[in-house]
C-alpha cells in the first residue's frame, strides 16, 4: 500500500466518524446538553427538620457517647471484680424468711382418720398412698414451686431441710408406695399400722425435736 492510498483510507475512515457523530447528536432521546437539567427536588419538611436537630444536638451527642461508654466499662469492671472482691465489699443479700416445713397439726390428724377410714375397708395402699400424697402437697404448700412434677418423692424430701427422723420416717413412706404402685406389692395391715406410725413421727412436732 502506497502512500497515496493509506491517505485515503484516513480520510474515508474521519468522514464516517464525523457523520456517526453528527447523526449521534440530532439522534432523540438523547440529552447531551446538561446545562439546561433541571434542579433537584427539595428536602422534605421533615427531613430538614431533623437534620437542624442533630445539627444542634452535635456538642452535646459527644458527652452522651462517653458517658455511655464509661458506664459500659464501670459495669465490665465491675463484674470481673465482684467474685474475687473480698466479703466485706460485697453486698449482703437480705435473708429469706426461714419456713416450717412441718405439716399443720390439725391437717395431719384429718389425714389420719381420712386414712383410717380406707384401712377399715381393707384398702391398706391407698390408704398409705394417701399419706404420701397428702404430705407432698403439704410439701408444695409451704413453699409453691418447690415441689416440680418431674421430682420423685424421694427428690423432694431430700430438698427440703427437714430432721433425720421425720426424713427417714417420709423415706420409708415413700418406699412402700413405690413398691406398692409400680412394683404391684400388696400392702397389709401391718405394713399400713407401720407406715401410719412413720407418718406420725414426720407430722407431729416430736419427730422435729
Amino acid at each position: 500500500m502506497n502512500a497515496a492510498t493509506g491517505q485515503n483510507v484516513t480520510d474515508a475512515g474521519e468522514r464516517k466518524l464525523a457523520a456517526a457523530h453528527a447523526a449521534l447528536r440530532h439522534a432523540r432521546g438523547l440529552q447531551l446538553d446538561f446545562a439546561t437539567a433541571p434542579a433537584p427536588p427539595p428536602p422534605p419538611a421533615w427531613l430538614k427538620a431533623l437534620v437542624e436537630a442533630l445539627q444542634a444536638a452535635a456538642p452535646v451527642m459527644k458527652y452522651v457517647f462517653w458517658g455511655g461508654v464509661i458506664a459500659g466499662l464501670a459495669w465490665l469492671i465491675w463484674v470481673m471484680v465482684r467474685d474475687v472482691a473480698p466479703s466485706g465489699w460485697r453486698v449482703r443479700k437480705r435473708p429469706t424468711a426461714a419456713v416450717d416445713w412441718r405439716p399443720d397439726a390439725a391437717a395431719a390428724r384429718t389425714l389420719l382418720t381420712d386414712a383410717d377410714g380406707l384401712a377399715a375397708e381393707g384398702r391398706y395402699g391407698e390408704a398409705v398412698h394417701l399419706l404420701l400424697f397428702r404430705s407432698i402437697e403439704e410439701l408444695a404448700a409451704k413453699r409453691p414451686g418447690s415441689v416440680r412434677a418431674a421430682l420423685t418423692s424421694r427428690d423432694i424430701v431430700a430438698a427440703a431441710p427437714i430432721p433425720p427422723a421425720p426424713r427417714e420416717a417420709f423415706a420409708r413412706i415413700a418406699r412402700t408406695v413405690e413398691r406398692s404402685f409400680f412394683g404391684g406389692r400388696i400392702v397389709d395391715a401391718e405394713e399400713f399400722a407401720a407406715r401410719r406410725g412413720d407418718y406420725e413421727t414426720f407430722a407431729f412436732s416430736e419427730g422435729w425435736r
